[in-house]
């Protein structure tokens, strides 16, 4: 089978590993910080008003941008419009998935579960967008999982429904990223970003006449928060998934049980258990390994065009 297009500019064109690692670990640092928010919320508001609210102010900024700033290029799809609808319209049930998870489970019980997606991303990964995945890079996913289950502590007393969803939610979350990388080859971060809270305003608005709760003056700064926090997190991803491949930026999934354990003691005053410390260390040596081999891989792949020109 002859290669598509995109196929050929995936092998020949080089990556900004560094950018696309750094734009991954903040990303997650802002997906966790709105999960806080999300959570906090949840106790009197539906997931899906949550939600609503997180698009529509993440979504005000680029109307502003694009309207008052004059940067309509930002409107323009320059590759596959479906793609575009497709990707906003994943994100957004795996958002509410993701703040119903938070709502019935635990944190890092819901944290666990969502790191799933990890695991169904490589797979994807070589499905999809046919990237290669060695044994080396198997085994650091596989083993920086064990690492968040070490992390996390598990309470073994989960909701059937929250397990349900989370996991739904990660396999959502998985094919999202890979439609993500697929789309950075084509679109800029800032056209991907703002159709997906612009569409998801829209889906997330249809229930609200019938869920809606007026929030507080307390709850006010936390729905912008949300909004806030959810907006930079999707730039970043949308920079991480242009600049480094699929693998590379589901490692760095991992950091959201450090942030969350850090948050989970800044404002639960949630104490870390030395099991977190044992789970952090084999996290961020499946990191340093997958970072390795990507890299030697690349190496590889780099002198294999050269030879070939």
């Amino acid at each position: 089978m002859v290669p598509g297009r995109w196929q050929l500019e995936a092998k020949i064109r080089p990556d900004s590993i560094a950018l696309g690692m750094g734009a991954a670990l903040g990303a997650f640092l802002m997906f966790t910080v709105m999960n806080v928010f999300a959570k906090l919320l949840s106790e009197q508001h539906s997931v899906v008003e949550i939600a609503f609210y997180r698009n529509l102010v993440a979504t005000l900024p680029f109307l502003f941008v694009i309207f008052g700033l004059g940067r309509r290029e930002i409107l323009v799809i320059r590759h596959k419009s479906g793609l575009i609808i497709t990707r906003a319209v994943l994100g957004t049930v795996s958002l509410v998935g993701t703040f119903a998870a938070f709502s019935m489970l635990p944190m890092a019980d819901a944290t666990v579960l969502l790191f799933a997606s990890t695991l169904f991303i490589p797979i994807l990964g070589v499905l999809i967008l046919s990237e290669r995945v060695g044994p080396w890079r198997w085994a650091a996913v596989i083993i920086g999982f064990g690492g968040v289950l070490i992390m996390a502590r598990p309470s073994g007393q989960l909701y059937a429904l929250g397990i349900a969803i989370a996991l739904g939610t990660a396999f959502l979350q998985a094919l999202m990223q890979i439609v993500l990388r697929y789309l950075g080859r084509h679109e800029s971060p800032e056209t991907i970003t703002f159709y997906f809270f612009l569409i998801g305003t829209i889906v997330t608005a249809v229930p609200l006449p019938f869920i809606a709760v007026r929030p507080t003056l307390t709850e006010i700064p936390m729905l912008l928060g949300i909004g806030l926090s959810g907006a930079l997190a999707q730039w970043l991803f949308s920079i991480a998934f242009r600049h480094a491949p699929a693998t590379i930026v589901s490692i760095f999934n991992y950091s959201g049980i450090v942030w969350a354990t850090l948050f989970g003691w800044l404002i639960w005053n949630d104490w870390p258990l030395p099991v977190v410390f044992a789970g952090a260390t084999i996290v961020i040596a499946s990191n340093i390994l997958i970072i390795w081999r990507e890299h030697r891989q690349r190496s590889l792949d780099d002198a294999a065009v050269r030879s070939t020109l």
